[in-house]
C-alpha cells in the first residue's frame, strides 16, 4: 500500500520549496502569506479564503485568519516577489517560446457592493446564437509554454470598463505583449479570432514579434491583387504540412490534419496604405477545426 502521508508531506515541501524561490526577500508575515495561499489554493483546489483556510489547520479562529489573508491580498502583489516569480520562469521556456493570449470573464450577477463591477458577455451561459450579459470583469491572460509544453502564467489581470481612467480592453492586451517582449526577446504569440483586428497585427509588427492568429470567417485577404474571403482561399489551397490535431467538439478525438500556411497582407481596402507604411502585417493561415483546416 502507498503511504498516502508520506506522498502528501513530500508534495507539501515541494510547493513550499517553490514558494520560498519566489518571497525569499519578502518579510515574514509576506513570506508566510505567500506559502499558506499557493498550498491553501491547491489543496483546497480553490480560490475561496474560507475553502483555503480549512487546509490550513491553524489553531486560531477562521474569521481571524481569514481577515489576515484579505489584508495581504488588499495590498496586491509584492513588486520583489513578482520580479522573482518571472526570472523562475525563464528558467522554464525555450528560446523564443509560443506564448498564448486569451480573454475570460468573472460574472458577478448577485453582487451590488464590487468595486468598479461593469457588464460582461457570460461566456458559460452565451451561446452561438444568444449572447448573455452579466455584471463582472474582463479578465486578460497570457500564458507561456515551458520546455515540457506547461501553460505557465505570465500575466494576468482583472479589468472594467467601470473603472476610473480606462482606456479600452486592447491596452490590457497590449500590455500583455510587451511583458511577454521585455521577459523573452522574442516569442510566438497565439490567439483566437477574438483578435482577428488590424490593430493587433500593427502592434505585433511594431514589436518585431511573430504570431498566429485565427482568422474571422468575414476576413479578406489580399491575394493576387484581388480581395479574397480567407474561407475561400482556405478551400483553394490543399496542406502540405501533416500533424496530429485534437479536436473538441463535443468529444476529444486525435485526427491527423493537413495544413497550409500563405504569408498574405490582412487588411480592409481603406487601410492598405497604412499597412504597407508600416512593416507589413502577415498571417500565417493554420489548423483549425471550423475555419482554416482543409483535411
Amino acid at each position: 500500500m502507498a503511504n498516502f502521508t508520506t506522498n502528501t508531506y513530500t508534495l507539501k515541501r515541494k510547493i513550499l520549496t517553490f514558494t520560498n524561490k519566489i518571497s525569499k526577500r519578502l518579510s515574514k508575515p509576506e513570506r508566510k502569506f505567500t506559502a499558506d495561499m499557493t498550498y491553501g489554493m491547491l489543496a483546497a483546489e480553490s480560490c475561496l479564503l474560507t475553502d483555503v483556510v480549512d487546509q490550513l489547520h491553524e489553531s486560531s479562529k477562521k474569521i481571524n485568519i481569514v481577515d489576515r489573508l484579505s489584508r495581504h491580498l488588499d495590498k496586491g502583489a509584492p513588486e520583489e516577489a513578482v520580479s522573482s516569480y518571472l526570472r523562475q520562469i525563464k528558467k522554464w521556456v525555450p528560446s523564443e517560446p509560443v506564448i498564448h493570449i486569451d480573454d475570460s470573464d468573472v460574472v458577478k450577477p448577485d453582487g451590488y457592493k464590487f468595486e468598479s463591477l461593469g457588464i460582461v458577455r457570460d461566456g458559460s451561459e452565451s451561446t452561438l446564437t444568444k449572447n448573455v450579459y452579466e455584471k463582472g470583469y474582463h479578465v486578460t491572460e497570457a500564458c507561456v509554454l515551458t520546455t515540457s509544453n506547461h501553460p505557465v502564467s505570465i500575466f494576468s489581470r482583472i479589468h472594467s470598463s467601470a473603472e476610473k481612467d480606462y482606456k479600452s480592453a486592447n491596452t490590457i492586451t497590449f500590455d500583455a505583449m510587451k511583458q511577454g517582449v521585455a521577459l523573452f526577446d522574442k516569442a510566438t504569440f497565439c490567439m483566437d479570432r477574438g483578435y482577428d483586428d488590424n490593430k493587433m497585427f500593427l502592434k505585433l509588427d511594431e514589436l518585431e514579434q511573430d504570431y498566429v492568429i485565427r482568422l474571422k470567417s468575414n476576413r479578406k485577404l489580399l491575394y493576387h491583387n484581388k480581395w479574397v474571403l480567407a474561407t475561400e482561399l482556405r478551400n483553394r489551397r490543399k496542406g502540405k504540412v501533416k500533424t496530429n490535431a485534437l479536436k473538441t467538439l463535443g468529444y476529444d478525438r486525435v485526427t491527423d490534419e493537413t495544413i497550409c500556411n500563405l504569408k498574405k497582407k490582412i487588411t480592409d481596402q481603406e487601410k492598405e496604405q497604412m499597412l504597407e507604411e508600416a512593416s507589413g502585417a502577415t498571417a500565417w493561415i493554420y489548423e483549425t477545426i471550423k475555419l482554416v483546416c482543409r483535411k
